[in-house]
């Protein structure tokens, strides 16, 4: 049995119905491009299908699109449960770390919303809702990208 991922603020920045698509990215967006990829399990480690995931970040430069849907979206895990968002690297802005907002919500459970985090960054230490809980293994590209993984453990 595993603990379910432990869940975090949802913040000022949240867009109700974002566009259903794994790649954030668009045409001229500045940034490092980042894959992150888990699965999505209930506390007894099966897979959850069908479990909507719900991603929202700022910039590169630490802003976010609160007039559109600029660096959000939505897609579901397969029947294995797993997931793969493509995106960029957000930067950070004043009293945050870096980070990724995700609500994630198996077929008739409850909604899970937490945040993602990046290891090593400098605002880890003096951001006051960082949770090492939450932290995605990392690896660089040999091409200059980033690659994390995460898995999602919700309770049904």
């Amino acid at each position: 049995d595993d603990d379910p991922t432990p869940a975090q603020t949802e913040g000022p920045y949240f867009t109700a119905d974002s566009p259903e698509r794994a790649d954030l990215r668009e045409a001229g967006m500045a940034g490092t491009t980042l894959v992150v990829a888990g699965r999505v399990l209930h506390t007894d480690c099966r897979p959850v299908a069908a479990a909507i995931l719900d991603f929202w970040h700022c910039d590169d430069a630490g802003a976010y699109d609160n007039a559109g849907y600029r660096l959000r979206g939505h897609h579901f895990s397969d029947a294995d449960g797993r997931w793969q968002l493509t995106t960029i690297v957000p930067g950070s802005y004043p009293g945050r770390t870096r980070h990724i907002h995700v609500r994630v919500q198996a077929p008739d459970g409850p909604l899970l919303t937490t945040q993602l985090y990046f290891p090593d960054e400098p605002g880890n230490a003096s951001d006051g809702i960082y949770d090492e809980a939450l932290v995605m293994a990392m690896a660089d590209g040999a091409d200059g990208s980033r690659t994390g993984t995460f898995d999602f453990v919700v309770a049904t």
